[in-house]
């Protein structure tokens, strides 16, 4: 049996059905006795949206998968998941259909691309689980013996992975993401088989209905602002030679038709965002280079009016931009009165896509973007968009927890040169020590079911029966008192009488630092200490 589109994308759906039903499964595989990441969520939506892919051969169709995939991807495990799709999207890259040779080495390519897309692999996770099942496969004389032996090869690596990680071995599991691997592999096979894969219906929403001020621009009303005009253009074969064909002959045209434009290429896709005051000339002009995939023009008077003279339709495109994630109103507001141009909303349980961080940088619209993604399970999805975007030049600064950002950002001298600031910013991140203080939600070594934890990384320090009591012995641990600043992040679920009787307790307990209480109204963590 050989392998072409159809039986490809089945093989895809496949997977993520088997994950769906495990999704939970998968999640509870974490190490850590709080909400840490999600892994089987990020997963499962990382692959459904490469389930949605459409394609005529087998290259085009994971081609298709690996660009959907890598838009939704999620979390440092839905970024690896994504890459591997890629490294055997480049293997099937030009092929109508896939024999086993093909198929093997597709399968091979899924390991290198998997191990560049990590900085510092490390052993003992889905990489070893994806690498060992591959390696155990390899000689297999079709796709079906393949399939078999590449699951048996993952199940036996994964069941070693607690013998290579320490930090599994003392929490009696095996690694969350080479489970979730492991489970699309199963699915895969099922589809491979003639099973028909169920994906889970989509969750219904109401769509909001499209609110219009028709006041905003009346019968005398003169076109100030222009049109936001956004489209995805495919180029085509039949209009261009794509192998030689300089985007920058679009680039150049638009440059003359409007202004705040955003311009990428992806392969054979070109991304534009520009503000114009003739869309529809623009529109007519692309076409001669290929066919829209999407498109969108609103009127940036209404807009204009919605937002209230919203920045980015008042100011040309800043030579530096700033992009920063976070979760809770009083931490976003904070983020933005200290300079930051897009909060994306996420972080802990809530990593967000790709897709979002490609969307704050076209709302930026700056020369170079610094990225603060403010939670370690984010730093990789961030270094993938900015790589994947082409509008600017984006710096990540690996900020790993929402205290190293705050810090950072409050340090940040727009004034130094981009070298010297970043290495700036990057130590005044390094010079701050986090705690959190989080209620349990499962019994582990370190902690009881529905007590308070106080951890610092993933070092869980005390646990308290209550959270006020949590954070008090969490500050001691943490020789807080010899901090000259203790910021002290009120969460959603902290009552404000409990976070300033806190806030007064701490002070007295550590006379010679500033105590200062923020409403962050951060969900998962009841409080969150900085200390600097």
């Amino acid at each position: 049996m050989n392998l072409d589109a159809e039986l490809y994308l089945n093989l895809i759906r496949g997977g993520a059905a088997s994950l769906a039903q495990s999704r939970q499964e998968i999640n509870d595989l974490n190490v850590f006795p709080i909400p840490d990441g999600d892994t089987g969520d990020n997963m499962y939506m990382t692959i459904q949206a490469g389930a949605a892919a459409s394609g005529n051969t087998l290259g085009e169709m994971a081609d298709a998968v690996s660009r959907g995939m890598l838009l939704g991807a999620r979390g440092n495990s839905g970024v690896i998941l994504s890459r591997i799709f890629a490294g055997m999207g480049k293997g099937f890259q030009g092929l109508k259909e896939a024999d086993i040779q093909a198929f093997t080495a597709a399968m091979k390519a899924s390991v290198e691309e998997a191990y560049n897309a990590v900085s510092k692999p490390v052993e003992g996770t889905i990489l070893t689980v994806l690498r060992e099942g591959v390696s155990a496969a390899e000689g297999s004389a079709s796709i079906e013996e393949f399939m078999d032996l590449w699951i048996a090869g993952m199940d036996l690596s994964l069941q070693h992975t607690p013998e290579l990680l320490d930090v599994l071995k003392k929490a009696g599991v095996v690694d969350s993401g080479g489970a979730g691997l492991l489970c699309i592999a199963e699915g895969m096979r099922d589809a491979l088989h003639g099973k028909s894969p169920a994906l889970p219906a989509e969750e219904n929403h109401p769509q909001k209905a499209t609110q219009i001020d028709f006041g905003a621009f009346t019968e005398d009303s003169e076109l100030e602002f222009g049109y936001c005009t956004e489209f995805l253009l495919r180029l085509q074969r039949s209009k261009v030679d794509l192998d030689s064909f300089d985007e920058s002959l679009i680039k150049s045209y638009l440059e003359t038709q409007g202004d705040s434009l955003v311009f990428f290429r992806d392969g054979s896709i070109i991304k534009v965002h520009v503000h114009t005051k003739d869309p529809g000339a623009i529109l007519s002009r692309c076409r001669q280079w290929g066919e829209f995939l999407t498109i969108k023009v609103e009127n940036m008077t209404l807009q204009h009016h919605e937002n209230h003279m919203d920045e980015r339709f008042k100011r040309a495109r800043k030579a530096m931009g700033i992009v920063t994630v976070a979760s809770g109103a009083g931490l976003t507001h904070s983020f933005r009165e200290m300079g930051a141009d897009a909060v994306i909303e996420g972080g802990q349980t809530m990593n967000p896509p790709v897709e979002s961080f490609l969307e704050a940088f076209d709302e930026v619209s700056a020369d170079t973007i610094l990225v603060f993604p403010n939670n370690s399970n984010i730093i990789l999805t961030a270094r993938q968009a900015g790589d994947m975007y082409k509008g600017a030049r984006v710096v990540v600064i690996p900020t790993k927890t929402l205290g190293e950002g705050y810090f950072a950002m409050a340090n940040l001298d727009a004034d130094l040169p981009l070298e010297e600031l970043c290495k700036s910013l990057e130590e005044a991140a390094a010079s701050v020590t986090t705690g959190s203080v989080s209620k349990a939600i499962r019994t582990t070594a370190d902690a009881r079911e529905g007590e308070y934890i106080g951890f610092s990384g993933k070092d869980v320090l005390c646990c308290c029966p209550g959270r006020a009591e949590a954070v008090k012995e969490l500050a001691g641990k943490l020789s807080a008192g010899e901090s000259d600043i203790i910021l002290l992040l009120q969460g959603a679920d902290a009552p404000a009488q409990e976070a300033g009787t806190l806030q007064e307790e701490l002070q007295k307990a550590c006379p010679m630092s500033e105590v200062i209480l923020l409403d962050g109204g951060q969900p998962v963590y009841d409080y969150i200490l900085v200390l600097c």
